[in-house]
């Protein structure tokens, strides 16, 4: 079952999307396929990661990104792919990020649902 998000919830999801670029779960399959070096963020909560994530994904939650992003990942041009569980979280994070300098910064579109549905694999 789909979640139901709130108006202003998603009126400040699409504002930021408007500002960050985006790519499809068959996109990040095909980046870690190939070997491509570059972060992969999950900021969705402790527990959502705990309970499964993408290969090799790194946990920095949404609620401290902005806290800790460069003491993990201190180089602003740095490739750096974030996800969540639909798209949404990562999109606002991605957002963030770039208000902080940071200039490849990619919102995986579909997040953990998407993968899942894809049948990709998934580490926990």
């Amino acid at each position: 079952m789909a979640k139901q998000h709130t108006p202003q919830f998603l009126a400040i999801v699409n504002d930021a999307k408007s500002r960050v670029q985006e790519c499809q779960v068959a996109d990040v399959k095909q980046r870690l396929d190939s070997g491509e070096k570059f972060h992969l963020v999950d900021v969705r909560e402790e527990s959502e990661y705990a309970a499964g994530h993408l290969p090799g994904a790194q946990h920095i939650g949404k609620g401290v990104i902005e806290r800790d992003i460069e003491k993990k990942i201190p180089e602003p041009a740095a490739p750096i792919v974030l996800y969540c569980g639909g798209g949404f979280r990562s999109a606002l994070a991605a957002d963030a990020l770039q208000k902080m300098g940071y200039t490849n910064v990619i919102s995986m579109d579909g997040g953990w649902s998407g993968w899942k549905e894809a049948g990709y694999p998934t580490e926990s």
